[in-house]
Formats: structure tokens, sequence, C-alpha cells
């Protein structure tokens, strides 16, 4: 909802801003068909990668995170609506690093990374390919690239397209 572009470049400098994080790098922005709810326009999606503080266990470190991706939407101005319809901003906990993590949130609900639906999102497995084609994340019997591909195939050539290079987060140099 709003402005994707902006929103997303909003939510990129954020995360960069988090203590202790440096930003390892920002895919290409992508514009895919939804899943869930259809009847929206098409997702704006990119994937970011970032070097975080580990915590004391990986469990702790993710949810850490976790908690800092969720202020940020609620930041950025997200409205909880609809479960998969229109929203201004949604930052998902994919990989963290080479851990299994399945741990309870705060809210009661659980935190599964790889993100359980990851391996079958094409809004997914296209910017998280730019950024690590050849990983294989825990639990899975392919790489990111070999996903993506089957994937691909299997929604369709009209499926994802890229709407902008990678330099589409970048901060212009007199913005404060």
């Amino acid at each position: 909802m709003g402005e994707p572009r902006d929103q997303l470049r909003n939510a990129v400098r954020a995360l960069a801003a988090l203590p202790g994080v440096s930003l390892g790098g920002v895919s290409r922005l992508y514009a895919t068909k939804p899943v869930g709810v259809l009847d929206q326009p098409d997702f704006i999606n990119a994937v970011v990668a970032l070097d975080v503080p580990a915590g004391p266990d990986p469990d702790t470190g993710a949810l850490a995170l976790l908690v800092a991706l969720k202020g940020l939407e609620e930041s950025i101005g997200r409205v909880t609506r609809q479960r998969w319809g229109p929203r201004e901003v949604d930052l998902d906990l994919l990989v963290f690093g080479r851990h299994r993590i399945n741990v309870e949130r705060p809210d009661g609900r659980w935190l599964v990374v790889p993100h359980a639906q990851a391996q079958r999102r094409l809004f997914v497995l296209a910017p998280l390919s730019d950024l690590a084609l050849g990983l294989r994340p825990p639990g899975w019997h392919e790489t990111v690239g070999s996903a993506r591909r089957r994937q691909a195939a299997a929604e369709g050539p009209d499926a994802v397209h890229v709407i902008a290079g990678r330099d589409w987060a970048a901060v212009d140099p007199g913005e404060d």
C-alpha cells in the first residue's frame, strides 16, 4: 500500500541503522503476482542481507532481530489487516546464518527459520537469489537458485519482473 519503493527504501535505511547491524547487500527490486489474497496489486519485494549481533545463542539472536523487524514495520506505518492482504511493509526473517530456528515468540506464535514458506514463494526466491544464489538453507534439499528456477517454471514467465536494479535503495547524497 502507499508508495512501495519509498517504504522499502525507508525500511532498508532503518535496517542499516539498527544498533550493531551492518548492511551486507540489497537485492534488485521485484514485482511478483500476489499470493494468498489474489485481488490486490503485485507484490513489490526485495531482500536485504544483514550482519547482526548473534546474541548468546541463535534462538535469542533471531528473536531479537524479529522484534526489531516488527518494531520497524510499526514505525514505517504498518497497520494490521487481513492475512496476506495489502500492507504498507512486511519484514520477514528468512534465514539466520546456518541455523534452524524453531522458538516461541513473545506473542505466543512460533518463529521458524528458514522461513517456512520461502522455498515455495517466488517473491522471496527471486530477490534472495540475487544475494545468495548458491545458498542451501538448513533443511532445504536444493539451493536458492534451484528453488527459484523450479518455482519460476511452475508459476510461468509473467510471474516475476525486475523493476529496479541494485541501486534502487541508494540514499541520495543530498538527503539528510
